[in-house]
């Protein structure tokens, strides 16, 4: 991409909100989508380090989030990726019961990502 910064990962107002409150909980925080069947097509929201990580999985960036101290890393696999490597993706939150793996699913809401084409290089 001609070594230019794209931006690949964003967050809705009601997404930050509930990251914010998540941080508060459990401290610092990281994505994964892994693109598996049922919710493992969902981003999975876990305390920093609890999902590990490898060379099967691409950072596709640090979402800044206003009132929370540390960058959260989203994942995702490099399988993924490789479908969805021409998209933008956006966390958002809806209510509803995503994984009892992620974060937020005692709070009756989960995370889900809309997605569009990424902007061309301009």
């Amino acid at each position: 991409m001609g070594g230019a910064e794209v931006s690949r990962v964003a967050v809705t107002p009601a997404a930050a909100e509930l990251i914010r409150r998540l941080s508060e909980a459990h401290g610092p925080l990281m994505f994964h989508q892994s693109g598996g069947c049922c919710d493992g097509s969902a981003p999975m929201c876990y305390p920093l380090g609890e999902f590990r990580t490898g060379a099967a999985d691409v950072l596709l960036g640090s979402l800044e989030v206003e009132g929370v101290a540390e960058p959260v890393g989203f994942w995702m696999s490099a399988e993924q990726f490789e479908r969805w490597r021409h998209t933008h993706l956006t966390v958002d939150v809806v209510p509803g019961r995503g994984s009892g793996f992620s974060l937020e699913a005692p709070e009756g809401v989960r995370f889900l990502i809309r997605s569009r084409l990424l902007d061309p290089p301009g």
